[in-house]
């Protein structure tokens, strides 16, 4: 018998038509794992060599698919700094990544090119080590281009620096009042509108710089330029950057095996190495990179200027950078979360933490003289899909980047602008998603969307993203007070729909519309809204009281017409749904009682979970039925079987009966129909494994355990002998006792029923289908005990197919969404 520990609710091992295929051919599947036999020489529980075991304390074995990931510990008990492959390779793709997009980005925004290096270099070692998110990529983003340009156009570069400083340490503030999750508060609406205008603002400027040109101060001016610069186009700039783009287009479309070789690296890199090359083969005369001499290199100085600019600057630079990265840190958590390979554990970000992280690097970059720094999308995705495993990958990102700008120098300046210009400006307009504007739409947040991107774009970010806030307010606020309510009537049943927020405002108009339907009639109120207020409550409840007393009937649907409500009257039975459950019986005259619980059950299943399982059903019935186990257990009444099990239509195949008994074969007074169902389970659904279930309080076992041998010969005692077996077992004194969760039985009722389960289980195994299943190693045997009145379940663990370990180990309930987050 294989294992019973893990205990899950459901079935981890469905297969596919192919591995069934293969277990008639007799071939064991290629999970299925041999079993270890007992070795010889266990201690028995007497001392002797006898037939008793030796008694084990409960244990949980767990297969490695539900293990955690770990490492092995280093020698000498120190811990010693190891670069994983996946995180060597992967460092390279986003260093090849960063590199010409720091030199854009650092272009974008008018400051020294070697500012955005040391931004990029500062991100992967700071930021990477000290941040949340083990993953996430940080360095100069597109996000903060147009901030950064606008400061550096008001203060000069080496107070736009001090205002980085100054930033970081606001965002190390917030990050000690742990406010982090705060900024995730802000509709997603006005985040992506923010990101889209600054991606337009940015692929105006960027677009001048393409034709051969200089942009202008805003987004604005750009546009009245450029019919002007269309006029004077550069040859030159036009070729390098309409190269650049159509490497940028192309590069993640080349087909065939060749495609698959050149995609490993970069396009970025490839379009811009491309461009290099084109621009000096031709010999064509352009404005190239030019790195300065880091003797010469920039340092912060004091801000100077208005102190509520300075201090407005440095808050937009602060909640900017914030609210990016802490979204692109959750971003990255679902990529990782939906990565197969390497299929390695990776904590979620810490968001505080991240914040952190994010505020020490802009401390360190602007006082290096650095751009400002931020989480970057881009390249926290590329570092998710090459393969990276820890921190370490963007900590030697950031690495090669020093390196490069220290020995790589005399490359770079062959650089050409326009290159650099073309590449930022496919990234500005790749921040209007056509993603983000799907999902905008569906939730409805279209103004909000558009009035944030066209306020970036005129204002500027700050003032771009308050009044985006004031646009979503003003939003919710309409929403919450526009409530249409109309009546009408079909097919004599008078419908009232309600759609958008009951508050107290739209009260009036709710009482004056309930008010016109006729008394005695039949009313189905439709609520297509998520919130209702306690007077739009007590308005419903008021007048639903009034028309079922007049002799109508009042239903509550949603907008799809499923049922949220039943009618609550003083003249007859209100009973529940769940009622029933619980033995409940209406005070009514009790005449056709089941008759009328069974009618009523069927009608509450018509209209409430018919809708929902019609289409499961629909393919159960096309396709028949290929169920993953057989669940044999007692009749009793209060075992659910659906519900202790979590299942639903074609996934057990289910035998019931008085005591949940297997006769053996060949028995006297056998009973065939068990048998049948076991070889019917067996050979022809070819289920995966048989389930045993016992429960507490199980009146075949009393009645075992009172009635003396040889009772009266009737059809329950003549059945009820197939588990004499099971009280000879309980008996024994060569037998231990099976345990329950580390305790003994509370009385002999509970030991009977445990050790009937593993009697049944030692039955089932003589029948000959289970028997050849078993020696195929292609069939799995479980014991099972339900405790009524604790609303428990345990199952049996075992030790190999033959030897039992007659322990039931509780199971523990499934760790909730919250619990698995901090995990």
């Amino acid at each position: 018998m294989s294992a019973c520990v893990p205990t899950r609710t459901d079935d981890p091992s469905r297969k596919t038509r192919k591995s069934r295929k293969s277990r008639k051919n007799g071939k064991p599947r290629k999970n299925d794992k041999p079993q270890k036999n007992r070795k010889p020489g266990t201690p028995q529980k007497d001392g002797t060599a006898g037939t008793s075991r030796e008694v084990r304390p409960s244990r949980t074995f767990l297969p490695s698919r539900f293990q955690r990931p770990h490492s092995p510990p280093s020698p000498g008990g120190r811990r010693r700094f190891r670069v994983a492959g996946g995180d060597l390779s992967a460092s390279i793709s986003v260093f090849l990544i960063a590199l010409p997009l720091s030199l854009g980005i650092a272009l974008a925004t008018g400051a020294p090119l070697q500012a955005g290096l040391v931004a990029a270099a500062v991100g992967g070692i700071v930021a990477g080590r000290l941040g949340g998110s083990p993953l996430q990529v940080s360095g100069p983003a597109a996000g903060l281009t147009v901030v950064t340009a606008d400061l550096i156009q008001q203060y000069g570069w080496r107070t736009t620096c001090a205002i980085t400083v100054l930033a970081g340490l606001a965002q190390l503030g917030l990050a000690a009042l742990r406010v982090a999750r705060s900024a995730l508060a802000v509709s997603p609406a006005i985040v992506h509108g923010m990101l889209a205008g600054i991606g337009v603002t940015i692929a105006l400027a960027q677009l001048h710089i393409v034709l051969g040109g200089t942009p202008q101060s805003s987004a604005v001016d750009n546009v009245r330029a450029l019919p002007a610069q269309l006029a004077e186009l550069h040859p030159a700039a036009l070729s390098a950057s309409v190269l650049t783009i159509a490497v940028l287009l192309l590069w993640p479309r080349i087909p065939g095996r060749a495609g698959q070789l050149v995609r490993k690296i970069p396009a970025a890199l490839a379009a811009v190495a491309g461009a290099t090359t084109f621009a000096a083969v031709a010999g064509l005369s352009l404005p190239r990179v030019d790195l300065p001499s880091w003797s010469n290199h920039a340092l912060p100085q004091l801000p100077e200027g208005p102190m509520l600019g300075v201090l407005a600057a440095v808050l937009t630079i602060t909640l900017v950078g914030s609210v990016e990265s802490l979204l692109s840190a959750v971003a990255v958590d679902k990529l990782v979360a939906a990565r197969k390979e390497p299929d390695v554990r990776i904590p979620r970000a810490r968001l505080d933490r991240e914040l952190a992280g994010q505020g020490a690097a802009n401390v360190v970059s602007g006082a290096l003289g650095g751009l400002p720094i931020t989480g970057v999308a881009v390249r926290s995705t590329a570092n998710v899909s090459a393969g990276g495993v820890s921190r370490n990958a963007t900590m030697l990102h950031g690495l090669w980047i020093a390196v490069a700008a220290l020995l790589l120098v005399p490359v770079l300046d062959l650089i050409p602008l326009a290159a650099l210009a073309a590449l930022v400006m496919v990234v500005g307009i790749q921040m209007v998603s056509i993603t983000h504007l799907r999902s905008v739409k569906r939730n409805r947040e279209m103004l909000v969307y558009a009035m944030t991107l066209a306020a970036v774009v005129v204002t500027g970010v700050l003032e771009g993203v308050v009044i985006g806030v004031a646009v979503a307010v003003a939003v919710a606020l309409h929403r919450l007070t526009r409530t249409r309510i109309t009546a009408d009537e079909q097919e004599g049943i008078h419908r009232v729909r309600v759609r958008g927020q009951l508050t107290f405002l739209a009260v009036p108009r709710l009482s004056r519309t309930l008010g016109q339907v006729p008394h005695g009639t039949d009313c189905v109120v439709e609520l297509d809204g998520s919130f209702m207020d306690h007077a739009a409550y007590e308005a419903l409840h008021d007048w639903q009281t009034s028309h079922v007393a007049q002799g109508g009937t009042v239903e509550f649907t949603g907008r799809s017409g499923g049922r949220i409500s039943e009618p609550a009257t003083e003249t007859h039975c209100s009973c529940r749904p769940w009622t029933p459950w619980r033995n409940h019986h209406c005070d009514a005259s009790p005449r056709n009682a089941t008759t009328h619980q069974l009618a009523s059950g069927l009608s509450t299943f018509q209209r409430n979970t018919a809708p929902l399982v019609r289409e499961e059903l629909a393919r159960l019935a096309r396709e028949g039925q290929r169920p993953s186990q057989l669940f044999l257990t007692c009749a009793d009444s209060r075992l659910v079987t659906s519900m202790i099990t979590a299942s639903g239509p074609g996934d057990l195949f289910t035998v019931r009966n008085v005591g949940n008994l297997v006769p053996p074969p060949g028995a006297e007074s056998s009973d065939d129909s068990v048998a049948a169902a076991i070889e019917y389970a067996v050979d022809v659904l070819e289920v995966d494994s048989i389930t045993i279930c016992g429960h507490s309080g199980c009146g075949a076992m009393q009645a075992l355990l009172s009635t003396p041998p040889g009772g009266t010969q009737t059809p329950l005692w003549r059945w009820l002998r197939h588990g004499m077996p099971s009280l000879e077992r309980m008996r024994s004194r060569h037998r231990s006792w099976a345990r329950i969760s580390g305790r003994m039985p509370s009385d002999a009722v509970e030991q009977l029923c445990l050790t009937n389960v593993v009697q049944q289980l030692e039955h089932l195994r003589a029948h000959e289908a289970v028997a050849r299943r078993l020696a195929e190693g292609t069939l799995a045997l479980h014991g099972m005990y339900f405790h009524v009145g604790e609303a428990q379940a345990y199952l049996l663990a075992s030790s190999d197919e033959h030897e039992i370990d007659e322990v039931f180990d509780r199971v523990a309930p499934a760790p909730s969404a919250l619990e698995k987050s901090r995990a």
